[in-house]
């Protein structure tokens, strides 16, 4: 993929994109007969009020891509972290390198910086000629406000994987032109984001309703600028500099006060008064958790990724039987994080696990997050069937879904799967990919509020939020938690609630953990049948490995090929 920043055409709109794309894929032509093209030019697109508003929308098309559960074909972040193993691949991808610890900058995946700078250039594109365009001001106005809402998130996906990186303010640059390489510090990176998100959020409605539901927000942007702060505030770049005096790869002094701007960042997101949890625990203990990935709009969603009926989670997920099994698959370890459905870890001898029936009474969120052995799941008959992963007496397979057959760990994942949808369903959800939800928005600001005061009632009330809208009974944590244990709570409700949504890649690096908990067996589980008999073994899967240089990403040896001012990341 080209680096559209270096082109001098412009962006061309989303919905010419899918016109081309129709006739493309709908035509009987051979591949070499004469190709679609259009006359279009920046000065014919933006004359026109409807070009232009399609030029704006088209920018949204790429905001969910790092979260993707096939992100790097066989897998997402979540197959590139201890949370599922990749699915089998010809080839070498990003999420296996990140497993093993191969990755390299001559083979890691691009689109992290690729996507970013092409995005920021159509939105800098924009800004130069809105002015002109012949759209009333008051819309021109809120048009100016998602925009750099848009450049600011494009911006954060490029500090949260590389630290500092070129800002480039409202710049358009053509072939010809010398594009500035030289990497700005981190904190002027973040001072930046957040004075982009801090301006959108002073000109955007503070919700979006009806047929503007789903473009950026007021409240969008000030879960943005939280999250920023946040990981500004984080071990990794607040005193843990993996390069100590290198400014670009994070702050060189620790501050404390760095997680009081976090937390009052979260604070006034949960102040506005804007978004709530979705919670139904009448219907089923955390029917809720469940309920809200699949409905288009909710009380819960700050921004999310919107797109038409669909079934692209129940592919990457659901099972071969369904026609899915193209993304990653759940890790024992994973299982093992969410703890029983009186609140209590596995690990507690007081909480009632047993390892012989593992999954008696456990944290309602797993059954919702993870497919196991005889779990119900609607087949293309409409019914619901269970999922045979177990093994025979003979100690072989008893379906194309079963353990070291469908799935190298015996699970499948089921986080965001609407129950009425199979992979191989003509008919789709209409499920969008939750990008930035009100549960993260608390459990951002109980994070940032401990750090800095420790754990007072505000906290317990944030993450106790979300453990009753999870269904645990009783939800409370308990009384008198020292600072360093409710950090373990909250970084625990952190790993079940927001699962494969693409945070716990980035939770391991800014705790600066990963070397912990990226060097590990990973482990998954047999399930045997033998008439009444079940019985449950633990077996390794992958040896996953970590080197410090991977608490940051390399840049692409593509792109730091092109200009010496362009430094790479330690260690690379």
């Amino acid at each position: 993929m080209y680096v559209m920043r270096l082109k001098s055409i412009p962006a061309i709109p989303a919905f010419l994109c899918l016109g081309m794309f129709t006739l493309i894929s709908c035509g009987k032509k051979n591949f070499l007969d004469q190709t679609v093209t259009t006359n279009l030019d920046e000065q014919t697109v933006f004359a026109d009020s409807a070009r232009t508003v399609a030029f704006l929308t088209g920018i949204y098309g790429d905001i969910g891509f790092t979260e993707h559960a096939t992100r790097f074909g066989n897998g997402g972040l979540d197959a590139a972290c201890d949370e599922a193993e990749p699915q089998k691949s010809a080839s070498i991808t990003t999420s296996v390198q990140f497993a093993t610890g191969t990755v390299n900058p001559s083979i890691i995946s691009k689109d992290a910086w690729d996507l970013p700078y092409t995005n920021i250039r159509r939105v800098n594109q924009l800004l130069k000629h809105l002015p002109q365009t012949p759209i009333p001001p008051h819309i021109r106005n809120v048009m100016r406000a998602e925009a750099r809402f848009l450049r600011a998130w494009y911006y954060a996906i490029l500090l949260k994987h590389y630290g500092g990186i070129p800002l480039l303010g409202d710049s358009v640059y053509n072939v010809t032109d010398k594009i500035p390489a030289v990497r700005n510090t981190y904190k002027e990176c973040v001072d930046y984001i957040v004075s982009e998100c801090e301006a959108a959020a002073g000109a955007l409605p503070l919700e979006r309703i009806r047929e503007d539901y789903g473009r950026a927000s007021g409240g969008a942007a000030m879960a943005l600028k939280a999250r920023v702060l946040l990981y500004a505030a984080s071990p990794l770049f607040n005193g843990g500099n993996i390069a100590p005096q290198n400014q670009v790869t994070g702050y060189t002094d620790f501050v404390a006060e760095r997680w009081k701007l976090a937390a009052d960042a979260a604070a006034a997101v949960m102040q506005s008064n804007a978004y709530s949890l979705y919670e139904d625990n009448t219907t089923a203990p955390g029917y809720g958790f469940y309920k809200v990935f699949t409905m288009r709009v909710n009380p819960e969603y700050i921004l999310a990724r919107m797109q038409p009926g669909n079934r692209e989670l129940e592919t990457a997920w659901q099972p071969p039987s369904r026609d899915g099994a193209h993304g990653g698959f759940p890790y024992q370890d994973f299982v093992d994080a969410f703890g029983m459905a009186n609140g209590k870890l596995i690990t507690d001898p007081t909480s009632g696990y047993d390892p012989a029936d593992p999954y008696k009474d456990r944290d309602p969120r797993l059954a919702y997050s993870v497919i196991r052995d005889q779990t119900p799941l609607i087949q293309n008959n409409g019914l619901k069937e269970p999922v045979n992963i177990y093994l025979g007496s003979d100690g072989k397979g008893v379906s194309q879904d079963a353990v070291y057959a469908g799935t190298p760990t015996g699970y499948y994942t089921n986080k965001m799967l609407d129950e009425n949808i199979a992979a191989n369903f003509i008919h789709g959800s209409q499920r969008c990919f939750p990008l930035m939800r009100y549960a993260e928005v608390l459990l951002n600001f109980a994070e940032a509020t401990n750090e800095y005061t420790g754990p007072t009632r505000e906290v317990y009330d944030a993450v106790e939020l979300v453990r009753k809208r999870a269904g645990l009974s009783p939800y409370q944590l308990p009384a008198g938690f020292s600072r360093e244990q409710m950090r373990e709570a909250i970084r625990a409700e952190r790993r079940v609630e927001l699962a494969f949504e693409g945070h716990r890649f980035w939770d391991v690096r800014r705790w600066k953990i990963a070397e912990e908990t990226e060097t590990r067996m990973m482990s998954g589980m047999e399930v045997r049948r033998a008439g009444g008999n079940v019985t449950y073994t633990i077996f390794p899967v992958r040896k996953h490995n970590f080197r410090t240089a991977m608490y940051l990403w390399a840049i692409p040896q593509s792109e730091t090929a092109k200009s010496p001012e362009l430094t790479q990341n330690p260690s690379w």
